[in-house]
């Protein structure tokens, strides 16, 4: 008798297992999680484009034929998927409305295994600042770089693994490491998810995701406070060194109080301090710059009303 196990019918009779999955379905699944992936950063561009009024249409337009493109893409990998499974395709029809001449004839196994041999995986292309991040600026200063370090930290200090992230943001395992590494745009959303899963107040990195998504700071009220949350963001993502080794790289051209003060009040550093601060904590002058005038401008606005 065959060593495969066995189950039961209703009558108490043994009936063979199912087998394993084809390699086609395992194929095909793999690739539906991949595709999916994908419109996940494709989403997530378009969420922050949407974002900014500054957006340029044409680049919304692409991400959303991008978003077409992989749809189709994944309902082709779908039915020949369930072709595989030997599954009939009737079932199919009434939610594609195709008839299943057209679902067999328009996504021909053939066809979509060729497509998956030379597919390629879109790379966002999220906006950022203007100047922010030009080709030309070293990886670890750009601000994705840096909300990424800062997350990768919470999370390897909280205990959370990667994995109960992802079951918690309903994405793969994968997606995730490639967001804590900084190859992936991170939504708010997402960012909220892991604060709040680390036991983290989301809003300490909200200038931090902020830069990294090239949107309008939302804290218009408290603009030295905004900039102070955004340089603590830095700090932390940088491992939160003590002033001593800050002071040893700035080479103490500014003092311990600076950086207290730059870091947390009271008051708003003039800029060279914020500018030598900006460079040792890995960031860039054209992020903190309009942050650091603009809470200047509030200091001044409010000594003299």
């Amino acid at each position: 008798m065959s060593t495969r196990s066995r189950v039961q019918k209703a009558d108490g009779t043994p009936q063979p297992a199912r087998s394993a999955p084809s390699a086609r379905v395992t194929r095909c699944t793999e690739a539906l999680r991949d595709i999916a992936e994908d419109c996940t950063v494709l989403s997530e561009d378009l969420l922050a484009g949407a974002y900014s009024e500054a957006a340029p249409s044409i680049e919304l337009l692409q991400r959303l034929v991008g978003l077409k493109d992989l749809v189709e893409e994944a309902i082709g990998v779908v039915v020949v998927r369930h072709r595989a499974q030997a599954q009939p395709l009737k079932d199919l029809v009434p939610i594609a409305r195709l008839t299943e001449d057209r679902l067999r004839k328009k996504y021909d196994p053939t066809s979509i295994d060729c497509a998956l041999d030379t597919r390629h995986r879109p790379e966002s292309v999220t906006t950022v600042h203007p100047g922010a991040a030009t080709a030309g600026t070293p990886t670890l200063r750009r601000p994705g770089q840096r909300l990424a370090a800062a997350l990768s930290l919470m999370q390897r200090g909280s205990g959370r693994r990667q994995w109960e992230l992802a079951e918690r943001m309903g994405v793969h395992a994968s997606y995730v490491s490639r967001m804590l590494s900084g190859e992936r745009f991170i939504s708010w959303k997402y960012v909220r998810v892991i604060c709040e899963m680390c036991g983290t107040d989301p809003e300490r990195m909200k200038p931090l995701w902020e830069a990294a998504a090239g949107v309008p700071t939302s804290n218009t009220e408290a603009p030295g406070e905004y900039l102070r949350t955004y340089l603590q963001g830095l700090h932390y993502a940088l491992g939160s060194p003590p002033p001593e080794a800050l002071l040893a790289a700035i080479q103490r051209i500014i003092s311990a109080d600076d950086i207290a003060r730059a870091l947390y009040g009271p008051g708003i550093p003039d800029w060279p301090v914020i500018e030598r601060l900006t460079f040792v904590l890995q960031s860039l002058t054209t992020i903190t710059r309009p942050l650091w005038r603009r809470a200047q401008m509030a200091a001044e606005s409010s000594i003299t009303s």
